[in-house]
């Protein structure tokens, strides 16, 4: 049984916020937690998720077909939470999360239309393999994409990132976390902490939510 947490208003809201977790947590995560608070505050309804993994006590993600799957369940539950069809949900997530919530949405075989993508933490390429880029399926995204993304962030370097972005054929929103690294932590001498980090991605998510 996949575990399901939603905030916000059941009805009545004309667009929801569906986020998956990383690799390496769950969605009790703050990075998702802090912005679906944001999200509440604004009185839009969210859902966080558990893919089957975490919910089976193991620490490796599940294989792709079944986190491709579970994404796409996750989705059909917000829509049938809120009452509001897909193309009123925002998707996104955490890095792993965030990767497989852009990769439902421009799938080559009955891709889910949606209102825009939030990636927050995107995973252009695993630890240690920048060779090899993950943004195949960048050119099949058709929708508002907001990307998050620490400026030392290992797995998705400034240049890469924006580089790889050009390829989304829809309008590209940038927030920089200036210093900070893939989980938002940024370096002392910033003068800012995980906490200022997290609050300014979900304001950078709450305005792209809010004006698409």
């Amino acid at each position: 049984m996949t575990t399901f947490a939603f905030q916000g208003p059941t009805r009545g809201a004309d667009r929801a916020v569906l986020l998956a977790h990383g690799a390496g947590t769950d969605c009790t995560a703050p990075a998702l937690t802090v912005v679906t608070d944001a999200l509440a505050d604004a009185g839009i309804p969210s859902l966080r998720f558990n893919y089957p993994y975490r919910d089976e006590g193991r620490g490796r993600p599940d294989r792709p077909p079944v986190l491709f799957e579970g994404t796409r369940a996750a989705i059909a539950e917000l829509a049938a939470r809120t009452g509001l069809p897909t193309e009123r949900l925002v998707v996104g997530g955490r890095s792993m999360g965030g990767r497989y919530c852009s990769m439902v949405v421009s799938a080559e075989v009955d891709p889910v239309p949606v209102l825009g993508l939030a990636l927050l933490g995107y995973p252009l390429h695993a630890a240690g393999k920048p060779e090899k880029i993950r943004d195949e399926h960048f050119p099949r995204i058709t929708v508002p994409t907001l990307f998050v993304s620490g400026t030392r962030d290992s797995l998705a370097s400034v240049e890469g990132l924006t580089a790889s972005a050009t390829k989304i054929p829809a309008p590209v929103s940038w927030c920089w976390l200036e210093t900070a690294d893939h989980g938002f932590k940024p370096l002392k001498s910033s003068g800012r902490s995980l906490a200022d980090d997290l609050a300014t991605a979900a304001a950078a998510t709450v305005a792209f939510v809010e004006g698409l």
